[in-house]
């Protein structure tokens, strides 16, 4: 890999740097040129995709456009797939890729294609950019792509590996909380893109010895504003709490806000919700899985702090096992329970169903407010 030593990314592969410019590109609503093995593609993320730009690619003389989709969404639109595939649009229409990307009532209306390498990585792309999962791709003659930002997908698909590498802690400082006045807030940078982690040590941990931990995806409707649709915030303090009241700990705040979808996608789960899908066919109208989210580098935030041995609060399966795959000993796991409300129990009993989280309604039971 080629190392940028231009004194703007001293030490950075070039091929990292064009995948962080590539997520900003199509956050941005603009497209990149996407290349493998001498082949190179136009992808632009779907929700971008509009009349203006169809017209501008029909005149700049498109081929072999198709609209990229997982499976999940597939499967949606009446057309199950074992992995992502594609519908082939030989006229560039903004609404039938809106409607077959967004819409929750839409059926596949043309055959589906297995996808390719150059299209995995497109979805690839829009994962890591936190947008909807649905890539318009397409060749375009080389004069019209000449200013566009070019990509390598191999790069595009290693580079979440390469960002556990790079984790690093960027800085630290006390930070008292209510409850739990002796806490440090240390900000690590890496791990999940462009975006950066916290940790918070609370009280002083015997780093020799089984650390409790636990592992809180970002929830900003629930954590900061209280929202009765999940038991997030609950958990976020009571985690805290105990961990104060204890022998201190380490809650590690990672920013993977609805289960690594983005906070734009959350809502649009949400609006989906509304309309009485539960939160994981919400999520999978949408075209993700049951869960986004990767623990490699929070275990390795907790390498970097000295722990070796956890005892972990979760109720979720996949941090315990991601935990263990990491080389951590996991020598327990414990229970964090929030309150039930009217709003999150058919939520909370999709998660115990669904994706297999150790709920006991009965506990609950006896937390329900009076």
């Amino acid at each position: 890999m080629t190392t940028v030593v231009d004194g703007l990314g001293l030490g950075r592969g070039a091929g990292e740097m064009a995948v962080e410019r590539a997520l900003a590109e199509l956050r941005a609503g603009r497209g990149v040129r996407l290349e493998a093995n001498g082949t190179a593609v136009l992808v632009i993320g779907a929700e971008a995709f509009d009349a203006a730009t169809a017209a501008a690619l029909a005149a700049a003389g498109v081929r072999d456009a198709r609209l990229v989709l997982p499976a999940p969404r597939l499967l949606k639109l009446g057309a199950p797939r074992a992995q992502a595939g594609s519908v082939s649009l030989p006229t560039l229409d903004a609404e039938r890729v809106a409607t077959l990307a967004l819409r929750a009532e839409a059926r596949v209306d043309a055959p589906v294609a297995p996808a390719n390498g150059l299209d995995h990585a497109a979805l690839e792309l829009l994962g890591l950019a936190l947008v909807l999962p649905a890539a318009m791709v397409c060749v375009v003659p080389g004069d019209a792509v000449a200013g566009l930002l070019a990509v390598d997908a191999a790069d595009v698909m290693a580079y979440r590996a390469t960002q556990v590498a790079r984790l690093a802690i960027v800085g630290r400082a006390p930070v008292p909380l209510e409850g739990a006045p002796e806490t440090e807030f240390v900000v690590f940078r890496g791990g999940e893109g462009l975006r950066d982690q916290v940790a918070i040590v609370v009280g002083r941990p015997d780093l020799s010895a089984p650390v409790a931990v636990r592992l809180h995806s970002a929830c900003l409707t629930g954590d900061l504003f209280g929202s009765l649709k999940c038991d997030c915030g609950d958990q976020l303090r009571d985690s805290v709490r105990r961990m104060a009241d204890g022998e201190g700990g380490i809650l590690l705040y990672l920013d993977q806000e609805g289960r690594g979808n983005g906070i734009s996608n959350k809502m649009r789960a949400y609006a989906l919700q509304a309309q009485g899908y539960d939160t994981y066919d919400a999520d999978a109208a949408l075209g993700f899985d049951l869960d986004q989210r990767r623990f490699d580098f929070a275990a390795e935030m907790l390498r970097q702090l000295g722990v070796r041995a956890v005892r972990v609060f979760t109720n979720n399966p996949q941090k315990i096992a991601a935990l263990k795959a990491a080389g951590l000993d996991v020598v327990s796991d414990q229970r964090v329970l929030g309150r039930p409300t009217a709003e999150n129990v058919r939520y909370l009993a999709s998660k115990r169903d669904r994706a297999g989280h150790y709920i006991d309604f009965d506990a609950l039971a006896a937390r329900a407010p009076d």
